[in-house]
């Protein structure tokens, strides 16, 4: 069998080769997580309000529990980065509609800027991911990763 079969792995096979995934992502996710911290130290964006600008970014206006569920992350841990962004004026806080006590949490024209600031540096980066990789290639690699993640849907992050 070679890595370009196109037939289903048995689930012995497959559980290794999604260890080699896991034995990856790891370390990348680490190496990631400390070159945005340390290629913003003027904006003072961590990787925790990193995420919170870019889902407020990619969703508009959400609650702490949503933005929770979306990145698999405690409401109490995305609560702290929600008040240190608002701290830096890069959120605020807007009535719900449809829950009293659960605001809106939205981007302010200082958010906006700033993630906008770090996604455009990400890209630069990643513009620089050599070999010759397909859209075929990526569109395997969404579909393992969000396969795995299916798996551990059910796992409590609060």
């Amino acid at each position: 069998m070679t890595d370009h079969d196109t037939t289903p792995l048995p689930p012995d096979d497959l559980a290794d080769r999604l260890t080699e995934v896991f034995a990856l992502v790891g370390p990348l996710y680490r190496r990631v997580q400390r070159k945005v911290e340390t290629d913003a130290p003027g904006q003072g964006l961590s990787v925790g309000i990193r995420a919170v600008l870019d889902l407020l970014r990619e969703h508009g206006p959400l609650t702490v529990p949503q933005m929770g569920r979306a990145q698999a992350l405690s409401r109490q841990f995305v609560q702290r980065m929600v008040n240190d962004a608002a701290a830096r004026h890069l959120v605020e806080t807007r009535p719900n509609p449809a829950h009293q006590r659960s605001p809106l949490i939205r981007l302010t024209d200082e958010g906006r800027a700033a993630i906008t600031a770090v996604t455009t540096r990400e890209r630069a980066l990643l513009r620089q991911v050599g070999g010759d990789l397909t859209g075929a290639d990526v569109t395997a690699c969404l579909r393992v990763l969000a396969r795995m993640l299916d798996l551990f849907d059910d796992v409590d992050v609060n």
